[in-house]
């Protein structure tokens, strides 16, 4: 039995695989209960599962979380506390680079990047077949790299990262800076004429895709994360506007789509397993 749990910004999710088939799917708030204490109440639920994978929102290296911008961190070296606790294998990675690998295996790629818009912004690169992680695990942290100086704080700490401008919580924190009365969505802002915010979601978003594709030159951009899907005219702008962002030969022979993958980092998650 193997237990897969997407650890996002705003969701918790999981389900338990017993030989090949789905036998039980578990949701819980990010914000109410922390990771590590789930995983210990879906071990104690589900006493069978012998493998763990998760798909975090963070930085994470060797089975440590080191940091989140976006998740409550209840336990760091969570590999070590939970295997001696429960007997079993645990395998953690960062969510892109679990949503990437999805990606790959689904596409049958060997270069592929996965861009995902959700609570935050990130990136997962696979090259040559292998996912692109750095020297300590953080490499392809699109979200934080320094795109225009703002009042507003992102989750590491700065005020300056491309996530503040293109996620769901840079959304949320340009409404609440303004004192707007609305849902943080783009719909809801360009309903009630704001439209300087979206315009500027817009934008970091080309920005990003652009940069992706200057960087690691794919043989397929996947758009993904709840953003996204919550937007089905983002893929459309980026096609008909991406040739501003980045150089031409980038687009040679390139495809850009949606996901198709009901969730990514979750099926992700259960591949991590199979790659030591």
């Amino acid at each position: 039995m193997n237990l897969a749990i997407d650890a996002g910004g705003t969701h918790l999710r999981a389900e338990i695989w017993h030989k090949g088939l789905l036998a039980a799917s578990k949701e819980a708030k990010s914000t109410e209960i922390g990771l590590c204490a789930w995983i210990e109440e879906l071990l104690l639920e589900f006493c069978e599962v012998q493998t763990v994978g998760i798909s975090y929102a963070g930085q994470v290296e060797d089975g440590i979380i080191h940091s989140s911008p976006n998740i409550r961190v209840d336990c760091h070296n969570i590999k070590e506390v939970v295997e001696q606790k429960f007997g079993v294998k645990l395998y953690i990675q960062n969510d892109l680079n679990c949503a990437v690998l999805a990606e790959a295996k689904e596409f049958g790629v060997q270069n592929i990047c996965a861009l995902y818009v959700g609570t935050g912004l990130g990136l997962g690169v696979v090259e040559d077949g292998r996912v692109v992680r750095g020297a300590h695990n953080v490499a392809t942290e699109l979200g934080h790299i320094p795109y225009k100086k703002t009042v507003l704080t992102c989750g590491c700490g700065r005020n300056n990262c491309l996530e503040l401008f293109a996620s769901g919580s840079g959304i949320a924190k340009q409404i609440a800076s303004k004192n707007l009365i609305c849902a943080p969505t783009l719909e809801a802002l360009k309903a009630i004429g704001e439209d300087a915010i979206a315009t500027s979601f817009e934008e970091a978003l080309l920005v990003a895709a652009g940069t992706t594709l200057t960087l690691f030159n794919p043989q397929v951009l996947v758009l993904g994360g709840g953003v996204i899907e919550a937007n089905p005219y983002l893929e459309e702008l980026i096609l008909k506007n991406i040739n501003l962002y980045t150089l031409s030969n980038s687009l040679q022979n390139l495809k850009i789509c949606k996901s198709k993958l009901k969730n990514a980092p979750l099926t992700g998650a259960l591949l991590l397993k199979d790659l030591t």
